[in-house]
């Protein structure tokens, strides 16, 4: 199972080998792969895994244009994108959660953070061009 993640890992990074700086500025669709999540209680030590360990995606898809974030079960609305020189924001919120979506312009890393007043996720990944 790590090696198929591991596959599927440097197939990524390859799709975003070819990618210029400044393509991740929210002007095209990105598709994301987490690829680490920290499950953080209220009152309880975080737990670090995989994110499908917790329930959260794989992969998902950020289309701007739309205002959309699309996973494999469930499209949500972005209610707020800002764009700064370093990085794009997103917000939103779905399930009873407030979310927050960070990609880096220049190498398309990504931080997702889902908080509720019980606790939150922190997921680590990294988006490619579509």
């Amino acid at each position: 199972m790590k090696n198929i993640r591991n596959l599927v890992l440097l197939g990524l990074g390859l799709l975003a080998a070819p990618a210029v700086a400044g393509d991740f500025d929210g002007s095209k669709p990105l598709l994301c792969a987490t690829q680490s999540a920290l499950d953080c209680s209220r009152g309880d030590d975080c737990y670090t895994g995989l994110p499908e360990e917790i329930g959260a995606p794989t992969f998902m898809r950020l289309d701007l244009a739309k205002k959309t974030v699309i996973g494999p079960h469930t499209t949500t609305d972005i209610l707020l994108q800002d764009k700064s020189d370093k990085q794009l924001l997103l917000q939103g919120r779905e399930a009873g959660f407030g979310w927050t979506i960070v990609v880096d312009q220049q190498s398309g890393e990504m931080t997702a953070t889902l908080a509720s007043r019980a606790g939150a996720y922190v997921l680590y990944g990294a988006c490619t061009l579509l």
